[in-house]
């Protein structure tokens, strides 16, 4: 069986047969010559098949150890694309602290019909199963959690979800395949903004689900063709680009995120870090033992707990580009309360811990001595 790093370079890739080119070619066509109707290639339109995308959703399937993997125009449509598969009446446990865009999707898209989200702590397994009615469908995990770096133990959910016949979906996006495969912690289903640490340039927007199940991505390919949120393939070449490497990066972000995440935590501006490496985290632990390492996110609060304090550091940072999005080679600085998570009401955020003085950092693969520079300049200013 390959190796990671060998995977993101070989699974499911094979040179073109028309040509020979290493590189998958982009397939820019709309439609497919047939000889006869019914006899063709195995193409016959653009939103059913393209052979990029068919390439990229190979290959993802292997990175993330399951069969089949379906990509789509963003992370938010293959989300979409997942709570399709639900009907009026069904419930959907989703963790408490949700990227934005995702909470906003369950409570004012799907909720007009008839499917309801509850947001309940996933970082204790004490009491979930109390928390699953009959209702209870599917249940969204993300870990670690945007942006608190909340970390929830997948293999016990996917355990306690078995045993009553729901579905679990992780939201994979922070850790990246490189760091953990929940598919192998018996999750039903993995997505991942394929924006982020898999194109890993910033260059691109795209979803993509992976699974192991050949009924729920038969349901998901299905959904794919019929609802059309396709991505075209120039995307999907840029991600597969990107997905060479992911181990790389992920493992470099990783690295400087740890280093930055220490020396936050002795800034005598800094009240609290949020990273999963550290031995106190709540997690941490779960963390070790179904991650490879801890992720390149930091999020960090300050002692001067508002809004103005967070935008002087957040104007001051010269490499850290504030800017939405994560997990391209460059690093960002966000303010999750008034960018990504604006959409969550404030007493929700600040249930979680979610402040208007939190900045949340992607760490990316610049030299870190650099990158800490930069914020030291900048907190000097708050």
């Amino acid at each position: 069986m390959m190796k990671f790093g060998t995977k993101t370079i070989h699974a499911g890739i094979h040179p073109d047969p028309s040509s020979g080119a290493i590189m998958t070619p982009i397939f820019q066509t709309s439609t497919y010559v047939q000889d006869a109707p019914g006899d063709h290639k195995g193409f016959e339109y653009a939103r059913t098949q393209n052979p990029t995308r068919n390439v990229l959703q190979d290959n993802l399937a292997a990175l993330e150890n399951g069969k089949y993997g379906v990509a789509f125009a963003s992370g938010l449509a293959a989300m979409d694309a997942i709570l399709k598969m639900l009907k009026s009446g069904d419930e959907v446990l989703a963790v408490n602290d949700l990227y934005g865009g995702s909470y906003r999707l369950l409570t004012t898209i799907y909720s007009q019909f008839g499917i309801e989200s509850r947001f309940v702590d996933m970082t204790s397994t004490d009491k979930i199963e109390e928390q699953i009615s009959s209702k209870t469908k599917l249940i969204w995990i993300e870990t670690p959690t945007n942006p608190m770096l909340s970390v929830v133990d997948i293999a016990a959910i996917c355990k306690i979800a078995k045993s009553k016949k729901v579905k679990v979906v992780v939201d994979n996006t922070f850790a990246s395949p490189y760091l953990q495969t929940p598919l192998d912690m018996g999750a039903d289903l993995v997505l991942h903004s394929a924006t982020k640490y898999l194109g890993g340039h910033s260059d691109v927007v795209m979803g993509i689900i992976a699974t192991k199940s050949k009924a729920l991505a038969d349901k998901l390919y299905f959904i794919q063709n019929a609802s059309g949120g396709v991505p075209g393939p120039q995307d999907c070449f840029l991600v597969l680009r990107g997905i060479k490497t992911l181990h790389l990066r992920v493992e470099r972000s990783s690295q400087n995120a740890f280093a930055i995440a220490k020396y936050l935590l002795g800034h005598k501006k800094v009240s609290k870090v949020y990273y999963p490496g550290f031995k106190d985290h709540p997690n941490h632990k779960i963390a070790k033992k179904q991650m490879k390492a801890f992720g390149g996110m930091v999020s960090f609060d300050l002692k001067k707990n508002n809004f103005a304090t967070a935008k002087k550091i957040l104007k001051a940072t010269k490499l850290f580009a504030l800017a939405e999005s994560l997990g391209g080679v460059e690093s960002l600085i966000g303010h999750p309360a008034s960018m990504t998570h604006a959409s969550i009401p404030k007493e929700d955020r600040m249930k979680v811990g979610l402040t208007d003085s939190l900045i949340r950092l992607s760490v990316g693969v610049e030299d870190v001595s650099d990158l800490i520079t930069d914020l030291e300049k900048a907190l000097s200013k708050a």
